[in-house]
């Protein structure tokens, strides 16, 4: 369905669209996200099988499993690359790392974790910028550059198998043929999908990309499964494993994890002994002392739950005894958590202090609850969300308390206040040509155009604008005052100042300056003409 979707609103592209369209593709991004998050469960379950299998009869496993492990890798590093594209082509679009689209994220790459970022479609700001990706994948190469690593992927799967089913499979989820335009001229696969398509459509067209490649990485896998029989109903062909809902709990809440079959079939249930095991002499697995027996669910699983009580590290161990027409095989199963303390963060993004009239970033993070979920408020101010970070805006000068607040297990988690200086902003200092007193060359100061405005060791990106100044100059007993408006020295003051001779004092008085906290009076210039 999200494929039709796609290739609807690829056709409305055609056609003067609205921002409503455009916005579409944000939903079939999302739709085409689950769907690749399904496919990655799904072929982790099957590598999963692979090992199990492997560990039974590894001279006839090996060259399947090593043939599979070979297409994760190549799976992988494609998944990535495309990864890689997208990004470098919302960088482009929107405005290289400032891009609000982006988040920083890490995707599998054979064993390893390799940084990357993920994208919120729905944070795109060129959602309809139609030129910029066609300049990335057409003009500098990168479509036939993407092109071709499918092909040498899709190409790879089909050499590993005779079955023309899967062979069909495999080259309908990667086709990457020529195709005839609206007059009938044939253009390339890259021009087909990235000339003139605006950005959000490329995003979601490389997400389905990515689930294409998925697909028939699963398609590869389940026919190099059924090479070892372990695609048939056998449940004497499964493994245990454990799926905790977080390895990392709060003290005093509850630790829970689903423990079932790889392959799960729910006739069967299994008994499942919690505590250490063994192998034994025979090299079977057998239980040290007698173990907790897991009860089933409704749903045909067995759930196992402990409190909290203390903090540190803990590990869930036990057997799956399946009985099969062999007898009981024995699957062991381990799975590792941490108990922690409750903590709460929040921090200004900037320096310890909190400046009135300005918008003051802060971090906030809370253990165990999700950041939108998590809720704040503030004394001596206000704090408002603001994506991933808050603003905090203080009243007056003092101190600041902000109090986080979540749920964590359906109870209302609260944090200790984090209490902040507040302080005005600190006046800038006036210049002339980077002085603000002492001596200045003669030909310096002509060349200067007006007054500056500098915050000094100041960490944010504060600017304040002189709006008006007076030039001072005695010359032999006579005093002479001229007023500017502006930052800028008037044509008048400029005159006056190509007059002035070696050893003349020269001053810039009533200086004011405006800033995002208001006008402020600053400090003189006191200058000597050297």
């Amino acid at each position: 369905m999200i494929g039709m979707m796609y290739l609807v609103l690829t056709a409305m592209l055609a056609l003067n669209v609205s921002k409503d369209i455009l916005n579409a593709f944000v939903l079939v991004d999302n739709g085409l996200a689950k769907t690749l998050a399904n496919f990655v469960d799904k072929n982790t379950t099957a590598y999963a099988i692979f090992d199990a299998e492997w560990a039974k009869t590894p001279d006839k496993v090996k060259p399947f499993r090593d043939a599979a492990y070979t297409v994760k890798q190549m799976a992988d590093q494609l998944a990535y690359d495309i990864q890689g594209y997208k990004v470098d082509i919302v960088k482009y679009c929107d405005g290289g790392d400032k891009a609000k689209a982006l988040y920083p994220m890490e995707m599998v790459v054979g064993s390893e974790r390799k940084p990357t970022f993920g994208i919120n479609a729905k944070d795109i700001n060129a959602k309809d910028n139609y030129d910029k990706p066609s300049e990335i994948m057409m003009l500098k190469g990168k479509g036939l550059e993407l092109r071709q690593k499918i092909e040498a992927y899709r190409e790879h799967l089909i050499s590993l198998t005779n079955d023309e089913s899967v062979q069909n499979a495999i080259r309908e989820s990667l086709k990457t043929d020529d195709m005839p335009d609206k007059n009938n001229q044939i253009k390339s696969w890259e021009f087909t999908f990235f000339d003139g398509v605006p950005l959000v459509a490329v995003v979601a067209l490389m997400t389905k990309l990515q689930s294409d490649v998925r697909n028939a990485e699963a398609d590869i896998i389940n026919y190099l499964l059924s090479r070892i029989g372990a695609t048939d109903t056998k449940v004497n062909k499964m493994e245990a494993i454990v799926r905790a809902e977080s390895n990392y709990i709060l003290r005093g809440n509850e630790f829970r994890a689903r423990i079932l079959l790889a392959a799960y079939d729910s006739l069967q249930k299994p008994e499942i002994l919690i505590g250490p095991n063994r192998r034994n002499a025979s090299g079977a697995y057998e239980m040290v002392g007698d173990g907790r027996v897991l009860p089933y669910d409704e749903r045909g699983q067995a759930i196992y739950r402990t409190t909290a009580t203390s903090i540190g590290n803990f590990k869930l161990e036990g057997l799956l005894n399946m009985v099969t027409p062999d007898g009981v095989v024995s699957y062991p199963f381990t799975q590792e958590y941490q108990v922690g303390e409750s903590t709460t963060v929040i921090s200004p993004d900037k320096m310890n202090v909190l400046y009135i009239g300005l918008e003051n970033p802060v971090s906030i993070s809370m253990s165990g609850v999700p950041e939108e979920k998590i809720q704040a408020r503030m004394t001596n101010g206000t704090i408002t969300r603001q994506g991933k970070s808050w603003i905090a805006r203080p009243s007056a000068s003092g101190t600041a308390t902000i109090i986080a607040s979540g749920v964590v297990d359906g109870k209302t988690v609260t944090s200790e206040p984090s209490v902040f200086r507040v302080k005005m902003v600190p006046t800038p200092i006036a210049k002339v040509g980077g002085k603000s007193g002492g001596k200045i060359e003669r030909n310096e100061l002509r060349a200067q155009l007006g007054i500056l405005a500098e915050m000094e060791d100041f960490l944010f990106d504060l600017r304040y604008q002189v709006t008006q100044f007076s030039l001072i100059v005695n010359i032999r007993g006579d005093e002479r005052v001229l007023v500017s408006r502006s930052a800028s020295f008037t044509p008048e003051q400029k005159a006056l100042i190509e007059t002035l001779s070696k050893g003349t004092r020269v001053s810039f008085s009533d200086i004011k300056a405006r800033g995002p906290d208001g006008t402020k009076d600053l400090l003189d210039i006191n200058l000597t003409i050297n």
